[in-house]
């Protein structure tokens, strides 16, 4: 026998992959599987990277990231956080996954478990698989009766035991858009410092939410908890195929950090971290832009699902995904797959962000972060597909 290993060999592939593949690059085809809008990085950041190049920035840099960034980072969480950062509690390892993996090496090992807070992004789970632990995941309750999805706090920290070593939550969330509150973060930490586990906080829509901003962990955690806060330029400054994020963690790790981000990666990319420190530094107005084409893409998201008696949703509090519940669908795989191929429009599955959940069965994921006009001629072709969709018990 080939020696590799069965934990990855058996790796079920993503299923928003398994949709996208059937029609990536078609131009009949308007894609918002993906968690990205369509508008590409804004000049001035990637003017920043281009000047980077041209001064030949192009060597090894700091495996924790460039003080530049670092301190970029720094004063984003003083303006929009109101938390005046250590910078030796800010990394940049990488993409934002990069920061979840080292965050994931650093807190567990084969046989422990990490509870994940569902619906969620399936790469997380997986990851924690990878390692050999168990990812063990509890599902936010669907909003039957009321308006936004919710968690059940007791419920939630009663899947914990003597193995649980990590507790990783997403807010706002994706794909459901629900936003932690500030009293659960409190109730979480207070848990966590009891018992010892240690929390990973995925904030990257942080910057994009619809009333009142997302709280942050590191706004109550202190230097000594076991709090790591991943963040990343991919959503709010439209920089997805640059693959940088940066962690906030606990100051006695930053050596490990650093060695594990060598290991990993050997860093971020050089001059992608002088665009990222521009972005950063001066890029609220554009922060403030994007939002404003999500809020218009939610509000067409809202008034489709009031035409459709089919189809439900809470509408979300942050990030920019619709997850819509729809009637009749009991295969998201195979419907989403359908939609792509006969109908032009690119939506990811919803069996895709639970670990096989079949109560996710009927739900598909829709990016609104685009183009007003082609999310609306994308919205028309589904409700055109649902007519065609029979209804089973």
């Amino acid at each position: 026998m080939a020696p590799f290993r069965d934990t990855v060999l058996q790796i079920e592939r993503n299923g928003i992959g398994a949709v996208s593949s059937l029609a990536f690059g078609n131009p009949d085809v308007i894609p918002l599987w993906f968690g990205e809008g369509d508008l590409p990085t804004p000049t001035f950041i990637r003017d920043a990277a281009k000047a980077a190049l041209d001064e030949g920035r192009t060597f090894y840099v700091q495996s924790r990231g460039i003080p530049q960034l670092r301190e970029a980072v720094r004063g984003f969480f003083a303006r929009h956080n109101a938390v005046n950062l250590d910078v030796e509690r800010i990394s940049i390892p990488g993409s934002a996954m990069m920061a979840v993996n080292v965050a994931l090496q650093l807190t567990l090992s084969a046989g422990d478990n990490a509870l994940i807070l569902g619906p969620i992004w399936p790469n997380i789970y997986n990851a924690v698989r990878v390692i050999g632990a168990e990812a063990r995941v509890f599902r936010l309750t669907p909003p039957a009766g009321t308006a936004r999805w919710t968690l059940d706090m007791d419920g939630f920290l009663d899947q914990c035991d003597a193995r649980t070593r990590a507790i990783f939550v997403c807010s706002p969330g994706n794909p459901t858009g629900w936003v932690m509150s500030a009293e659960e973060q409190l109730i979480l930490l207070k848990f966590a410092r009891e018992r010892n586990i240690a929390i990973i906080s995925d904030e990257v829509y942080g910057p994009l939410t619809y009333g009142e901003p997302a709280p942050s962990f590191v706004q109550i955690a202190q230097d000594h908890d076991p709090v790591f806060v991943i963040h990343s330029l991919s959503k709010a400054w439209a920089m997805t195929g640059w693959r940088v994020g940066f962690l906030v963690h606990p100051t006695q790790l930053g050596l490990w950090i650093g060695e594990l981000t060598n290991i990993d990666n050997t860093g971020a990319t050089s001059f992608a971290q002088f665009g990222a420190a521009v972005a950063l530094n001066d890029g609220d107005a554009f922060n403030a832009q994007l939002r404003a084409i999500c809020a218009k893409g939610r509000d067409i998201v809202a008034h489709f699902v009031e035409a459709q008696p089919r189809v439900r949703w809470a509408k979300p509090d942050g990030a920019f995904y619709g997850f819509l519940e729809i009637e009749g669908v009991h295969d998201s795989l195979h419907f989403a797959s359908d939609l792509a191929l006969r109908h032009g429009v690119g939506v990811a599955p919803g069996s895709a962000f639970g670990l096989n959940d079949p109560r996710n069965e009927g739900f598909i994921r829709i990016c609104f972060a685009q183009d007003a006009g082609r999310l609306s001629v994308a919205l028309d072709r589904l409700g055109h597909a649902l007519k065609d969709l029979p209804i089973r018990a």
